[in-house]
């Protein structure tokens, strides 16, 4: 491996975090190189077709709205780093979102008063305390380097009431928490801000419109991208790594190699950390995805754009004992945002918690058979919730843990990776670093500031 470097930076993982690095780093001038194993991009926020539908994964909807001149928000300061027009990409606000639990209701929306103002009417007796939640999350920087501090302590302090902190928990949680039953705060903060103080939208198009216009925008710099490449190994050698070998048995060199497949991931390519299994997370989902004529659509259908429900008072997220736990989960209906023009279709999407040990120890039958009996549970769960619509379904399809631990290389298909998180992104050599969920950024946008932060941290300074 003498000589120069073929690639001066090599990004192993076509998603979000991997393009808006390669962005970023094409954009000052390097030779970089995406990796991705399979056919299209975008990891865990994809797209496939079914029965001639497109079908997104991942994107219920992004958090971190802000309006195009609020220069601090994350979304702008994201594309002022990728040299995109903030203008130029047209957003829609959520309708407003609901959290349902078997004897309370919160309403939100991207204005935190409306949450407020529910607050006060349910549980008048905490606004006050909620209020100065508020300012401590606003407060507290959760990229600071310290101590993991329990969220359910820390909220059981301040608010004092059960019900309302697993109300607050239940959004924050299964839009990304990769630890069962409690949270760091840190990631809390990062959430609580997310999707309560800015809010849910999506672009204009698909998934997949977003993605080539950013791989679009990474070519115009030089960037290159090669699909259907797996990685194999990291080539290490002392105190640092010199390039890839890919599943082919072509070595590739490079003077930087930046990971976005996750700890345990880096671990297969790299032997660290040396017990992969500890970084594992827990939490997998299985969604299953309706795609109904526009005339089915009731009043129901169009009063909310994603619906957090529980069946119960109280609420704990952990990996089910059983195949799936339809007693929590995420009814999103990705057309209603404001604006959005009316089609032909409009779909139906339902999250639940998944025990991917139970679906991985399944034959090709058994297989087949838990997705359709455990789809039916969770639709009839769901009827309870907005009424009968899984017969008016002129597509269906499911994914399941297995689904995302194929497509997306995630351990265990556990979708906000490991509970343990790299804050510097730094590993043990000096040019290898991490970016993505498991540097503790969530969500697209923060995922995406992700790749963009370890850019500028280590590859423009090195």
């Amino acid at each position: 491996m003498s000589g120069l470097s073929e690639y001066q930076l090599i990004i192993v993982g076509g998603g979000l975090s991997g393009i808006a690095a390669g962005i970023r780093a094409a954009r000052f001038g390097l030779k970089v190189l995406i990796l991705e194993q399979h056919a299209i991009p975008g990891g865990l926020n994809s797209f496939y077709h079914r029965q001639g539908f497109l079908l997104e994964t991942g994107l219920h909807a992004m958090t971190n709205y802000a309006p195009v001149g609020d220069k601090r928000a994350p979304l702008n300061r994201l594309f002022r780093q990728l040299k995109i027009p903030r203008k130029s990409f047209k957003t829609h606000e959520q309708i407003g979102s609901q959290i349902l639990f078997k004897d309370y209701s919160l309403n939100f929306t991207n204005n935190l008063d409306v949450l407020r103002d529910e607050i006060r009417s349910v549980f008048p007796d905490r606004v006050s305390q909620f209020d100065k939640l508020v300012l401590t999350v606003k407060d507290y920087d959760p990229f600071a380097v310290g101590p993991w501090r329990s969220t359910r302590e820390i909220l059981g302090e301040m608010l004092d009431h059960r019900i309302l902190e697993d109300m607050l928990l239940l959004p924050l949680m299964v839009y990304g928490n990769s630890e069962e039953h409690d949270m760091d705060f840190a990631q809390f903060v990062i959430m609580f801000q997310a999707i309560f103080l800015e809010g849910f939208f999506r672009p204009h198009g698909t998934i997949r419109d977003f993605l080539y216009e950013l791989l679009d925008h990474y070519k115009e710099y030089g960037g290159e991208i090669r699909y259907r490449t797996g990685v194999q190994s990291i080539i290490k050698h002392r105190e640092r790594v010199e390039g890839v070998v890919l599943t082919s048995g072509e070595e590739l060199k490079a003077a930087m190699v930046l990971s976005t497949v996750g700890l345990p991931g880096t671990s297969k390519l790299t032997g660290w950390p040396d017990d992969p299994q500890h970084y594992n997370g827990q939490m997998s989902f299985m969604e299953s995805i309706g795609v109904l004529p526009a005339e089915q659509r009731r009043p129901v259908h169009r009063q909310s754009t994603i619906i957090f429900y529980n069946s119960k008072n109280s609420f704990d997220y952990r990996r089910p004992e059983q195949a799936l736990d339809t007693s929590w989960g995420v009814i999103c209906f990705p057309e209603n945002f404001k604006g959005l023009p009316e089609s032909d279709h409009f779909q139906i999407r339902v999250t639940n918690a998944a025990n991917y040990e139970i679906w991985k120890q399944a034959d090709r039958d058994e297989y087949l058979r838990l997705k359709k009996q455990w789809r039916t549970r969770s639709s009839e769960v769901v009827t309870d919730i907005i009424g009968s619509y899984d017969a008016g379904c002129v597509c269906n399809d499911a994914f399941t843990p297995l689904t995302i631990e194929r497509y997306t290389d995630k351990a265990q298909g556990a979708v906000y990776g490991s509970p343990i998180k790299i804050k510097d992104g730094r590993t043990p050599w000096a040019n290898l670093f991490i970016a993505g969920t498991d540097q503790g950024f969530l969500g697209i946008i923060g995922s995406m500031l992700s790749g963009v932060s370890i850019v500028n941290q280590h590859v423009l300074n090195k």
